[in-house]
């Protein structure tokens, strides 16, 4: 399809505008397709088909849309120039990147000309009975602005990133997240993987007590004490809980 290709690049920063400067919006991983909208000196405007959002890249050599069969279930893959354990490249993979498998030599599987092990992969169509499954992975990696991996992460997409690996859609902003999850849920009979919204910012519960959230403030992903960081947020950031929205 015309002006439609596929990240072949582990990770990709998009911005707001066509500036370095203008900051980090969201990222596209290994596998993400996207459609050039509009191209400009030194940069591509572009939309992005998992989620629909729009920004800048810097101009690279893309490939043409990429369709995957296999997807990327570890916090970071490495991959290897050949099926062999010995001969480990510096060069990794995101939870959630999208590949190809074209060829599989024992305990690994080729896409393009690496190798990766079959272990740190699973099926494009498998699915978790329980989305967040796999969410503390992320703990302690460092809050990134715009961040979708174990380099940094931000807390809507530690929502998103979820959603997606599971096939399902789920918007980027919090904002949006919160509109999209329409089922509400008083605070007081929440339980495991309901999200709770204030403005701007986005946790996920945990249990009765706990949440895990990419924290600005803490530079991290924690988990922590829901009451303790209801009073927190409102204490240092003056915002009240807007809703708890449930899947």
């Amino acid at each position: 399809m015309k002006n439609s290709f596929g990240n072949n690049l582990p990770i990709v920063n998009l911005y707001k505008n066509k500036s370095l400067k203008s900051g980090i919006d969201t990222q596209l991983l290994y596998g993400d397709n996207f459609k050039v909208i509009k191209k400009h000196s030194g940069w591509k405007k572009i939309r992005i088909k998992k989620d629909g959002y729009i920004g800048y890249i810097k101009n690279k050599k893309f490939s043409r849309t990429i369709k995957p069969n296999f997807k990327v279930s570890v916090l970071k893959a490495r991959l290897f120039s050949k099926p062999s354990l010995k001969k480990k490249l510096k060069k990794f993979l995101p939870y959630e990147s999208r590949l190809r498998i074209v060829k599989k030599n024992g305990k690994f599987g080729k896409f393009e000309k690496y190798w990766i092990k079959i272990s740190d992969i699973k099926k494009i169509n498998f699915k978790y009975k329980d989305v967040f499954k796999d969410i503390k992975l992320f703990k302690n990696i460092k809050y990134l602005w715009g961040g979708k991996s174990y380099k940094g992460i931000d807390c809507s997409a530690l929502v998103q990133i979820f959603f997606n690996h599971n096939n399902k859609y789920c918007p980027r902003d919090s904002k949006d997240q919160e509109k999209f999850f329409r089922k509400k849920i008083k605070l007081k009979n929440i339980k495991k993987n309901d999200m709770i919204f204030w403005k701007g910012h986005v946790a996920v519960v945990l249990s009765k007590n706990k949440l895990i959230h990419a924290y600005g403030p803490m530079k991290k992903v924690v988990i922590m004490n829901i009451k303790k960081t209801i009073e927190r947020i409102y204490k240092t950031a003056n915002l009240k809980v807007t809703s708890v929205r449930r899947n």
